[in-house]
Parts: structure tokens; sequence; C-alpha cells
């Protein structure tokens, strides 16, 4: 192991070491390398560290260089959120598409084959599965992040992912602990509460973690979400009732606990980061995450100092703080000796096998079966139907059938509307009012090519739905592709829900349309 500096006292490298920030560029900064060498034992990484496959592997090494059993984490679910693939879109699709098909052993091949493809580039800790039940079909974060809003599927899914992502060598981090389902908020902008009881919570939000604990994930992501059943005063993110007394206590779970990114505003609009995280480790958490829109030196300064004032004025006592480095550098060792799956040259096509599976596709009574359905020989007109993108997922990850659809049927023209293209221009629209305009400039841009109309969670959007029903009054043939949670019921001449905006699901939705 790469001997710390020798200038650094215990109680700092302790606070360093629960640290997991993020940082900017494609190289490691000298800050960060020497902070490595300071104490902090963990990175995490980003879209924009990332260009290529081997740009990341020569960072991860370079990362290594100074430390050679630095935990190198990263948000890379597949399906709509991804970092490795985020200027192209994932080549697996994700949760929500995996329980579509409901394959346990399906889900198990796409996780090694992912964290197959992490352990090559140098990461060894992916801030994955979401584990959330979907119960709130409003959920503007959750979504098709998660296997459904089955109980017993999430649960089963999330123990094969953990199962799957962990042979390849990869850590898993369960998320989001005690549950982020049932919310139409998303804490990155505020504080979402989850009003249920106590007993529905332990045999609905609960029984994925439950099933996570007993497949062995090393890592658990709690949530910035207040479940006053629980605790009715802290997030789970700083409570010691729910990190300690359910977490640990309760499910008996030993592992990591890693916050979610302290610089949401569930957090860091309420308690600022550096007490937040102070409260975060005191409550029972191991690991610090921050660095999606904090990735700086100062901000390491910042949090290191805080933890040790904290732990001097005897606000966070110094064996909670040792005892959190203890378990980064417990999951560092085990991630920097665990086996590494050899490549499998079967497994490139795993996720595109699993995308086609997740299709469920409907045609309009009279125009026959999907197997009978008659393909487009002419290039369409698609008009993706675009809403604001969520922050976990980034609205730097393209979408949708375009792409894949030139590719099958040269020719095709593209366009993307929003509720903004209804509006006037002092901006009085109603949502629907909003939708109709939206829908009346697809119409027009399309001219005679047949439309192929992209929507994603048209069932959250009334100025989208208003949009496909100013399209379908006026052309009844117009294709429809659901990219998000199919809860709408389906229209249009043929319905093809995917579960999911990952490029892989284009593909397959595209091949359907192209006869493929």
């Amino acid at each position: 192991m790469t001997t710390l500096a020798s200038g650094t006292d215990t109680l700092t490298r302790d606070a360093l070491t629960v640290l997991q920030p993020g940082f900017t560029g494609t190289t490691a900064p000298d800050w960060l390398l020497r902070r490595l060498g300071e104490g902090l034992a963990s990175v995490g990484l980003f879209g924009r560290n990332i260009a290529s496959p081997g740009q990341l592997a020569a960072l991860t090494a370079q990362l290594r260089a100074e430390r050679d059993d630095v935990l190198v984490a990263i948000d890379e679910e597949g399906g709509d959120v991804t970092r490795l693939e985020v200027r192209t879109g994932s080549s697996f699709p994700g949760n929500h598409a995996l329980g579509a098909v409901d394959d346990v052993e399906l889900t198990r091949e796409v996780a090694h084959e992912l964290g197959r493809r992490l352990a090559a580039c140098g990461v060894n800790l992916n801030w994955a599965p979401s584990a959330d039940v979907n119960s709130d079909p409003r959920n503007p974060v959750i979504g098709v992040r998660s296997f459904g809003a089955d109980t017993d599927l999430a649960a089963r899914h999330t123990a094969a992912y953990v199962t799957g992502l962990q042979s390849a060598g990869v850590a898993a981090c369960t998320k989001h602990f005690p549950g982020h389902g049932d919310t139409a908020v998303d804490s990155h902008h505020a504080l979402p509460r989850i009003d249920v009881p106590e007993d529905v919570l332990g045999d609905r939000e609960l029984a994925p973690f439950r099933a996570a604990i007993a497949a062995g994930s090393r890592a658990v992501m709690s949530a910035h979400i207040l479940v006053p059943a629980l605790d009715p005063d802290r997030p789970a993110t700083l409570s010691r009732r729910i990190l300690t007394g359910l977490l640990r206590g309760e499910l008996g779970y030993d592992g990591l606990i890693v916050t979610d990114g302290m610089e949401m505003r569930a957090i860091s609009g309420t308690y600022g980061i550096e007490r937040g995280s102070v409260l975060a480790v005191a409550a029972g958490a191991d690991a610090i995450c921050v660095g999606g829109g904090l990735s700086d030196d100062a901000t390491v300064r910042r949090l290191r100092d805080a933890l040790v004032a904290a732990v001097r004025t005897g606000e966070l006592p110094e064996e909670r703080l040792a005892e959190a480095a203890h378990r980064v550098r417990a999951l560092a060792r085990w991630a920097s000796t665990a086996n590494r799956a050899p490549e499998d040259t079967h497994g490139s096509e795993i996720g595109l096998h699993a995308a086609r599976r997740a299709l469920t596709v409907t045609v309009a009574p009279g125009l026959g079966t999907p197997e009978t359905f008659k393909p487009l020989t002419e290039p369409p007109y698609v008009a993706a139907l675009t809403p604001v993108a969520n922050i976990a997922v980034g609205d730097e990850t393209p979408w949708g059938i375009a792409a894949e659809l030139v590719h099958l049927l040269p020719g095709t023209v593209t366009g993307s509307f929003s509720a903004e293209d209804g509006k006037s221009e002092d901006g009085n629209a109603s949502d629907a009012g909003a939708g109709e305009g939206a829908g009346r400039a697809a119409l027009q841009a399309a001219g005679p090519r047949r439309i192929v109309a992209v929507v994603r969670d048209e069932h959250r959007h009334p100025w989208m739905a208003s949009a496909l029903d100013t399209l379908l009054a006026a052309r009844p043939d117009t294709i429809v592709v659901e990219m998000g949670v199919p809860q709408a019921a389906p229209r249009g001449a043929l319905h093809i829900a995917t579960h999911g905006a990952a490029r892989v699901c284009g593909r397959a939705a595209a091949e359907v349309i192209a006869g493929l």
C-alpha cells in the first residue's frame, strides 16, 4: 500500500478518508493526487471525467500510482443514467427494462457485463443499483431507474444485480435507503417527504434492501428524504435512527454506508454541506459523497476541517469517525484484491438482447398484430416530445430513436419539441395549451412523412399528452414510442414501450419500426 504523507495526523487522515470527492478534467489534478497521499481513499468520477475507455483506464492508473488501493467510484446504472457512455447513450437497458423482462438471470448477466467493463477501466465501486420501489408514478427522479412498482420484483432483481456486479470485482452500492420511490419531489431540488406508516415501509420500501444485504452488497447509499414514521426531524442521510438504528441494528448491515451527493439541495439548502457532513457521519454514514457539482480542493479542505473541528469540540465522537474510516479502508482492500472477471466476448450484445426482450408492442385494433404490422419502408419524421432532463440523467446524454432510425432508414428527418414550443411570446399557456402548440409545430415540420412520436413519461406531462392528442387527431397512422414508464394507455397505430431511454432501447424500437 502507498505510504501516506508523514505530516498528516491520524484525525486528519480519517477525515480525508471518509470523503468521496469529484474533480473536473480527464486527468487527475495535482491537488487530488496530493490529498490521496495525505489519506484521501476515494474518488468519484462523472461524465465530465470520461472521454473514452482508454482515457478512463489511464486516469484510474494515474490515481493508483499515487494510492494503489484507492476506491474509484462512479454512478453507472446503465439505462438512462450512464457515465461511461454519457455522450452516446448506454449499451445497457436500465432497471425498468430488466424488471419488464423479469428474468433474474438476465439481470445478473447484464450487471456482470457492466461490472466487467467498469473493472477493465479501473473502476471498483459503482453507485448502483437503485433498489427503490417506484410506488408513486409521478416520481420525477426515480421512474425507469427502478425495477418497477412491485416490491417482490424489485427485491429479486436488486439481489441479482448486486450478485452480477460484484462477481465482476466491482462493489455494489445499493440505493437510496430507506427508499426513494414514493415521492413526487426530486431531492436534487428540495427535501422529499414520505408519509406512510412504518409497517408499509417495512413491507414495501425495505424489502429490496433486505435482499441486497442478503446478497452481500458491499455498500448502501442513503437517501435525502424525510420519513416521519422513522424520524420526524431529520432526513435519512442525517438520521441516527435510520442509519444506525434501522440499517445497522434491525437489518444487520455491516458494510459501507455512503451518502447521496451532499451538494443536493435537500441537504445543502437546509444544513449546508459542512454541517450536513458532520451530522451524516455522526448518524452512522461512513463515506461522504460530494462532487457532482462541487469539485475542487477548497471543498475537500472545508469538509475535512469541519469533521476535525467537530471531533475536537466533542460534537462528533472520534471513535465514530475512526470507525467510518476503517470501513472505507476495508472496502478499498476488498476492491483492490477482488477477482476480476475475464473478458467475455459473448457479453458484448447482452444489453441489446435485454432491450429487445423488454419491448412491449401494441397495435391499434383492426391493424393486425405486432408480427403482421407492416413496417416502414420510407424514411419517417421523428418528433421527439422532450421533457426537462432529470438531473441524475443529465441533459448531455442523448436519448430517443432518431439516430438508430437514421441508420436503418437513411433519410429519416428528426425534430425535438417541448412545452416551450407551444407558449406565446409572453409565456402564457397552460400545459395542455403548450402541448397543442407543440403538436401543431411537429405536424408542420413533418409534412407528408409518416410520423414517429417519441415521448418520455407521457403520464407526468400534460403538455406531452396534449401534443399527442393533436398529432393523432390529424395523423392517426402515427407510431408512438414511450421511452419512460408506460403508465399512460397505449395509443397510435403502433405503440412501443421500451421501458427506458438508453441507446439500446432506441435501437430495439427502431428495429421493430423498420421491420428487422
